[in-house]
């Protein structure tokens, strides 16, 4: 199975908060996921903007799960650097 991180929209209307989830990269954005390794609220200060969990994201990487552009930036924004690999 081929796992991606992504978010996972939550909040109410224009109140977003994310999660960042670890799901199948073939279901959709609202199904079940895997895993929650992070969250991520934008009309936060930026101190607590982003909250991981440091060592379940290294652990899904290790197993192969692919962040989408978005959690790419935010991990790197936070210290945890991810190479970019191209699937065929």
């Amino acid at each position: 199975m081929s796992t991606s991180m992504r978010l996972k929209r939550f909040g109410s209307k224009k109140r977003p908060d994310y999660r960042i989830v670890v799901m199948d990269s073939r279901a959709a954005t609202k199904s079940r996921t895997l895993d929650e390794v992070g969250q991520y609220h934008p009309l936060s200060s930026k101190e607590t903007q982003v909250v991981l969990d440091v060592e379940k994201i290294n652990s899904w990487i290790a197993k192969g799960a692919q962040p989408s552009d978005t959690v790419r930036q935010l991990l790197n924004r936070n210290g945890i650097t991810i190479t970019r690999t191209v699937q065929e």
